[in-house]
This record gives structure tokens, C-alpha cells and sequence, in this order.
């Protein structure tokens, strides 16, 4: 158990009523009714949190009221009460604890938690939740662990390191948080039994090969039998399924990749 977990269990608390949404299952179902994402559905019933992202509260001081669970997310929260009165909700970063000073804006200090554009921070440093355009929120760096690296300032450019291994430029007027996310045990949890697949809202998957022929093209057959290699494997649905470009549009935002992520 993390000394955040430890702080966790110590000042939690229920989330606050004003921050909270409803939050609507659709079951991998787009609005069309169709299934677009398979094997999702049911799960336990969840409220969203509402996460500040922005992080355009500048220069008001908060205090760390609790670090809580979040179940949509892998990270982390933390419950920040500022001098104003007003609560909201951010990522929690590893060592962040119940009680510790946050700010965000030009006057924040070099310090987990606190929130401030890239122009402002040392190279070397390692942050989380990264804006891609400016004023629209972080958007790099939000799960469990995760840690982004600056690597270099030019122009009007910061150069950072992502955790998969990609090298990607932003300008230096997006905002980031200092330090490393929380909760870095996430990725060697054991799910343990189906029954916890099923809570998170999982549901079976069955492989193409042991279905019928009519389920799938890879069905049919006695025993183990091969998909047939003929003309590749395929989906559900009999479109090929290797080898073939499912991107159907240019990322605007390639242009900025200066390497892509580890193979």
C-alpha cells in the first residue's frame, strides 16, 4: 500500500453532491442503437466526478481536503477546497497529501499538484494532464502512473516525452501539473475472478474460431481447426482483419510528432 493510498483511506470521505453528474450507460451502442464497441454492458452504477481539467482557478490558493476513488478512472482524485470556498476536483499526483497547499496560475510554486503553463517550468521536469490547445484542458497524461517528461523549449515549442515513448511538441503557452500521477501499483492489479470483470461493466469474449459458422467466418468445423489463411483472417462482420489501414483520417494534430511511440 502507497503512502497516497494510506492518505486515502485516512481522510476519505463521500464526493461531494456538486461535483457529481449522472452518467449514462449506453453498452457500446452508438446513437443509432448499433453496437460499435463489443463486449460492454451492465456494470455497477457510477456517478461522474466532475475533474478540473482547466485548472483556471489562477492564483487562489487551495488546501487538499481528501484523496478519493474515482471509478472512472485509473487515477486518483483529489478534493481541493480554496481560500474563496469553492471545491473542485484533480488528478492526484504521487506524494500529493491531505492538508498539502495547491495553486495553479503564474504565482504557483515548482510543486506536485500545482498547475502552470510549460513556459514556466524547468526542463527535466516531470508532469501530467498536458493541454494540446490552449484553454481546452489537459488531455496528455491522465491515467494511473503516468508521467510526461519536458524535454526541450524552442520557439514558440516545449518538446515532451510521453509514457508510451512518443516525442510530441506543444506550444509553451499550454498549461501542465507538476509531477507524476498516483496510484502507480494500477497497472499489476488481478482482476481475480469474472464476477469483477462483470462490475466494471465487461462483459465475454468469445473467439471467432469456436463460434458457428454462421456467427462468425472463422466458425464451423470438428475440433481445432485453422480460421483459413486464404484471404487472412477476419471480423465479425467478414471484413479483413490484418494488414488492413482502419484510419480513415489524417490526425490534425500529426504534424506535431517529432517520433512516434515504441513498437
Amino acid at each position: 500500500m502507497t503512502s497516497q493510498d494510506t492518505a486515502m483511506l485516512a481522510g476519505d470521505q463521500a464526493p461531494v453532491k456538486s461535483l457529481l453528474s449522472s452518467l449514462q450507460k449506453h453498452a457500446g451502442r452508438n446513437s443509432s442503437g448499433r453496437i460499435t464497441t463489443r463486449h460492454q454492458g451492465g456494470g455497477a452504477d457510477r456517478t461522474y466526478r466532475k475533474i478540473d481539467f482547466i485548472r483556471d482557478k489562477a492564483n487562489v490558493a487551495a488546501t487538499v481536503a481528501g484523496i478519493q476513488y474515482d471509478p472512472n478512472r485509473s487515477s486518483r482524485i483529489a478534493l481541493l477546497t480554496y481560500a474563496d470556498g469553492e471545491k473542485r476536483y484533480i488528478l492526484a499526483p504521487l506524494d500529493l497529501k491531505v492538508g498539502d497547499a495547491v495553486m495553479s496560475g503564474s504565482e504557483a510554486q515548482i510543486r506536485p499538484g500545482n498547475s502552470m503553463v510549460l513556459s514556466q517550468m524547468p526542463l527535466g521536469i516531470l508532469i501530467h494532464n498536458v493541454e494540446m490547445t490552449p484553454g481546452k484542458g489537459g488531455q496528455l497524461g491522465r491515467s494511473a502512473g503516468t508521467a510526461i517528461t519536458l524535454l526541450a523549449k524552442e520557439g514558440k515549442h516545449a518538446t515532451i516525452k510521453l509514457a508510451s515513448g512518443e516525442l510530441r511538441k506543444v506550444l509553451l503557452t499550454c498549461t501542465a501539473t507538476v509531477g507524476q500521477l498516483g496510484n502507480t501499483l494500477h497497472s499489476s492489479i488481478t482482476i481475480g475472478k469474472a464476477g469483477r470483470q462483470r462490475h466494471l461493466g465487461i462483459r465475454p469474449t468469445v473467439r471467432g474460431k469456436v463460434m458457428s459458422p454462421r456467427s462468425h467466418p472463422h466458425g464451423g468445423g470438428e475440433g481445432v481447426n485453422p480460421i483459413g489463411l486464404r484471404k487472412g483472417p477476419k471480423t465479425k462482420w467478414g471484413a479483413l482483419a490484418l494488414g488492413v489501414k482502419t484510419r480513415k483520417k489524417k490526425n490534425p494534430t500529426s504534424v506535431f510528432i517529432l517520433s512516434k511511440r515504441k513498437k
